[in-house]
């Protein structure tokens, strides 16, 4: 029998109270070096160690070793079982597991009462476990309860075996559980198979899904039974238990270090040459997802066929999902999640992709993208977040190269050993992918260029899967369109920028009365507008609530450390009305950047933004703003100041052309056609937008987004690159082929 499960090896470890912390660490030792778990005892309660502590210690000491911790429903109450096993899965970063120990003293007992509470307390920690249903965990039962119960999941998957024999338990295995731990008895396994793998079949689960473990006991030398002699016996005696009762996991429980030594060095090796000497080759390859995984798949979508090689696969069912399905603005329910770590597996995710063509493609560096679009319903996400390398290639040139993946936060405390910095927006957990390729409008806008102002090469996967190098000098068409819509091309796999000498810098965030909300935005438009480029501020306007005026909140940069500069720089904004709250700090651009929550996104929903791009701040501009901010129809409205640096650069040497404008604006409201009225407001003082704060995706804020000349150009591109538009999530044009109208949207 055959259930296609990689052998695994472990040691029960003693935690009687006689043992001390050392001595369980140094069998722990043992076992990482040549095993690969280690099975925790529940014990009697109140006489050993206690697990949950004992295996908080093991994990300190360790780094890759298996952890199973073993419980007794009767000691501990599953709510309380189910968060210490979550804390401690992220505490091991993965290497837990969870492993009911049925009452010896209901065995044989007749009565249906012991398996069904364990049933339940089963229930209950998956119930606690399962955040991909939203909402707090409930259950009822004959003996566990669960009331509205705040969830607390691991952040991996956490297997849950059963030990026990009886016909009800394992029913019940194979109803509930992961795997079944027993002795070693052939006649007990073939007996136990069955009814687990008839449950199983049953309740629609494949028997595979279920692990099978014995623990057993033995010594070398003389040979009297079973697991005494030599390695070679003991092989002769295991290879039954692989072979014909499909075994996967085989624990051995002893307290002499010499015979543990013996299992691990050599009988272990061993029993794998053996079984690899007698099943089929690849025998234990095939990864069986679980039915409850399976439950939730969703339609379209060959999930068999996702590319092995990726670095994770991750469906709706798996725990994983809860904290990739959705972007920090956007609610999202993808099908399929390909984690990629290499170029070669964002090729094979991408012929992956290629292969459902009427399936949604997304793609994600770290999901914080304004317009939400790193997320979908039943597509697929590429997601190239594990691509987060940043890497120092030339001091002098100040040459870095920067994965897709890595966030904002990060690559400035990378930089700033160096005294270097890479404007780069305004939350350090923003990835580097989808900035980079859009624009980039960060605090040292004004002084330093946009960040693809700074960018130098890209290296990127082609819709066909090739992989090339873009630069001035090789594929700079390429290199032109990456820089302002490089969505519309590929995905980008590294960035090479040119990084800026940045120092000490001034940051400054000040509260201010807007009352007078017209007077106030004109006066800060002009205040930018009139100060050195050594001053990036931006500013968010507050609607009026509750009978309270509305509050102006601008953060302000100024790239200097002298207290003179920063004071001249900072004056004509502070002067421009009432002070409610005023922070100003010499410090670097990495401290400004470190904002950044590692918390995963669990938004709901989808984002209302809308982008324009701005000359000047006038008297009419702002009355139509302040008409839009009174009117309740947005509850976000932020001016960033551009221009400077930025518009030294030709319009026409990137693919983000719009050079001319000194300030960007992003609102953001609850509805489309709400925000849409308002916005009419807005639209003729305004020549362009920025498609990273852009939700809309109408054919006339395409239009908007490049000139006549830049959207031509781009669409001539696409059908050199894309011509079947394979990357049409985010901002897509139609190929020129497929267009006949030219420029137009």
């Amino acid at each position: 029998m055959n259930y296609g499960h990689a052998l695994r090896f472990g040691l029960r470890l003693p935690t009687d109270a006689d043992c001390e912390p050392g001595q369980l660490i140094e069998v722990a030792g043992l076992a990482e070096r040549e095993l690969d778990l280690l099975v925790i005892p529940a014990g009697a309660a109140g006489a050993d160690l206690e697990p949950s502590t004992v295996v908080s210690w093991i994990a300190g000491a360790t780094v890759s070793l298996g952890l199973v911790l073993e419980a007794r429903p009767a000691t501990l109450h599953p709510a309380m079982l189910a968060r210490a096993v979550a804390s401690l899965d992220r505490l091991t970063e993965g290497r837990v597991a969870l492993a009911f120990h049925a009452d010896p003293a209901a065995a044989g007992s007749g009565t249906a009462g012991p398996d069904a509470a364990l049933g339940e307390a089963i229930a209950v920690v998956r119930e606690l476990w399962n955040v991909l249903d939203r909402g707090l965990g409930r259950f009822t039962g004959r003996f566990h309860r669960l009331a509205g119960a705040e969830k607390a999941a691991p952040a991996h998957d956490v297997p849950i075996s059963v030990d026990g024999q009886g016909q009800d338990l394992l029913r019940l295995v194979g109803l509930q559980a992961d795997e079944w731990s027993t002795g070693c008895d052939a006649v007990t396994l073939t007996q136990g198979n069955r009814v687990v793998d008839e449950a199983a079949r049953g309740a629609g689960r494949d028997p595979r899904e279920i692990r099978r473990r014995v623990t057993i006991r033995g010594g070398f030398g003389e040979r009297t039974s079973r697991f005494t002699g030599t390695a070679a016996d003991w092989v002769n005696d295991l290879l039954p238990l692989v072979i014909e009762h499909g075994v996967g996991t085989i624990v051995l429980d002893t307290v002499e270090r010499d015979v543990a030594a013996g299992f691990a060095s050599e009988v272990a090796p061993a029993l794998r040459a053996a079984a690899d000497a007698v099943l089929p080759r690849g025998w234990s390859g095939a990864r069986v997802r679980r039915s409850a995984v399976r439950a939730r798949r969703r339609p379209g979508i060959d999930y068999e066929g996702a590319p092995p090689e990726m670095a994770e696969v991750v469906e709706p069912g798996d725990p994983a999902y809860a904290r990739l399905r959705s972007g920090y603005l956007r609610g999202g329910a993808p099908g399929i999640i390909l984690r990629a770590a290499t170029n070669e597996q964002v090729t094979q995710a991408l012929a992956f992709a290629r292969r459902h063509p009427g399936v949604p493609l997304s793609r994600r560096s770290a999901g914080h993208g304004v317009s939400g679009r790193s997320t979908n319903d039943g597509g697929i996400v590429i997601d190239v977040s594990l691509m987060n390398a940043i890497e120092v290639l030339d001091k002098r040139t100040r040459r870095v190269r920067i994965g897709p993946g890595a966030r904002w936060a990060e690559v400035a405390a990378a930089l700033e050993p160096y005294g270097w910095a890479l404007s780069s927006g305004d939350y350090g957990g923003v990835g580097v992918g989808g900035l980079a390729t859009a624009g980039g409008i960060g605090y040292l806008a004004r002084g330093h260029g946009l960040t693809i102002d700074r960018l130098r090469a890209v290296e990127m996967v082609l819709a066909d899967g090739s992989v090339v190098r873009a630069d001035d000098s090789e594929n700079p068409d390429l290199f032109w369109a990456v820089r302002g819509a490089g969505a519309n091309f590929g995905i980008v796999t590294a960035f090479e920028f040119e990084a800026d000498d940045v120092g000490a810098v001034a940051f400054a965030r000040l509260t201010q009365d807007a009352s007078d909300l017209e007077r106030y935005l004109v006066e800060w438009g002009r205040a930018v507008e009139d100060s050195p480029r050594d001053l990036t501020s931006f500013v968010i306007v507050a609607p009026p609530r509750g009978g309270r005026p509305a509050l102006a909140v601008s953060r302000t940069m100024v790239d200097s450390s002298d207290s003179e500069t920063v004071r001249a720089r900072l004056e004509p904004l502070a002067a421009i009305s009432a002070m409610y709250a005023q922070d100003v700090v010499i410090t670097s651009y990495a401290a400004v950047m470190d904002n950044a929550s590692d918390d995963p996104p669990v938004s709901h929903g989808e984002p209302v933004s809308r982008s324009g791009l701005l000359r000047h701040v006038t008297p009419e501009f702002a009355a139509a703003a302040a008409r839009m901010i009174r009117s309740g129809a947005i509850g976000w409205f932020q001016l960033r100041s551009v221009g400077g640096a930025v518009a030294d650069v030709p319009a026409d040497a990137t693919a983000y052309a719009h050079r001319d404008a000194n300030f960007s604006l992003v609102v953001m409201g609850g509805a489309d056609e709400v925000v849409d009225r308002a916005w009419a407001w807005l639209s003729p003082f305004l020549d362009g937008l920025y498609i990273s704060f852009e939700s809309s995706l109408r054919p006339e804020r395409i239009a908007a987004a490049w000139p006549p000349r830049t959207l031509s150009r781009l669409r001539e591109l696409k059908t050199v690159y894309d011509p079947e538009g394979v990357f049409g999530d985010n901002f897509a044009l139609t190929p020129a082929a497929n267009h006949p109208g030219g420029g137009n949207p």
